[in-house]
């Protein structure tokens, strides 16, 4: 496995994204309005930490919401800000959302599409949830999903995967490392040019799998009240073969 501090993460991927990501973003905004309904917050104001190209922030801002977007990747903000222009309703920021500041507080946070597996580092991922917890107002929810350690293992393992559209072509190789719990993502792009000549691009990536058990933990000890863990886009509970699962944590007042 290649050293973690040379990967590149959403360089040259974040202009074609949208296009290989594969995710019916409307189920999603619908699934997060879902739990604020289900768990009786109606916020003002929502954080979309790990925003990328703004596939979550932009529709929530459509439906009314004030959203902040953060995101560590200048190439997916710059997409962002291209699909959301003229959206008054929406502030951008490039920030670490390890290390991220706000000038307030928020009502709600959002992360989603397993963003929280790129933080590899369990003292590292407690600090995320203790800067989320600082920057909600009290009762604010905390939404975030993660991939689980049953994907890693046994649907991207040492698998590779590949898909191509008129204009470019993604192919994605697994390594899963069950000591470390580490996947390492090498994401060969190819982007069509004016001649027909495809140019060739590698990104690596890497997340970590997290146990439930051990995430539930260490949003306690952010103060967090874990409310609830779900089955991807539903409220059933999680089994031994979920491939994603989304959690709710509560502020407490």
């Amino acid at each position: 496995m290649r050293n973690l501090k040379e990967q590149l993460v959403y360089n040259k991927f974040s202009s074609i994204y949208d296009n290989f990501i594969g995710i019916e973003y409307g189920l999603w905004v619908n699934y997060i309005e879902s739990l604020w309904v289900k768990f009786g917050l109606v916020p003002s104001l929502v954080l979309d930490l790990a925003c990328g190209t703004g596939n979550i922030t932009i529709p929530l801002a459509k439906k009314g919401y004030d959203m902040i977007g953060i995101d560590s990747s200048t190439d997916m903000l710059t997409v962002a800000r291209d699909k959301a222009v003229n959206r008054q309703n929406i502030l951008l920021l490039e920030q670490d959302m390890c290390a991220f500041e706000l000038y307030g507080t928020v009502d709600a946070c959002i992360s989603t599409v397993d963003s929280v597996n790129y933080i590899l580092e369990p003292d590292e991922l407690s600090e995320v949830f203790k800067l989320v917890h600082n920057y909600l107002n009290p009762g604010g929810l905390f939404i975030f999903d993660v991939n689980t350690e049953y994907k890693y293992q046994n649907i991207l393992n040492t698998n590779s995967f590949c898909d191509i559209t008129d204009d470019a072509a993604v192919i994605w190789e697994n390594y899963y490392d069950e000591a470390s719990k580490i996947n390492e993502y090498i994401v060969n792009i190819f982007i069509r040019t004016k001649n027909t000549i495809y140019e060739r691009y590698e990104e690596i990536h890497h997340q970590r799998a997290y146990k439930a058990k051990n995430i539930q933990d260490l949003l306690t000890m952010a103060n967090f009240e874990v409310l609830a863990n779900y089955d991807a886009l539903t409220f059933d509970k999680p089994h031994e073969k979920s491939e994603r699962i989304f959690f709710v944590a509560k502020k407490s007042n």
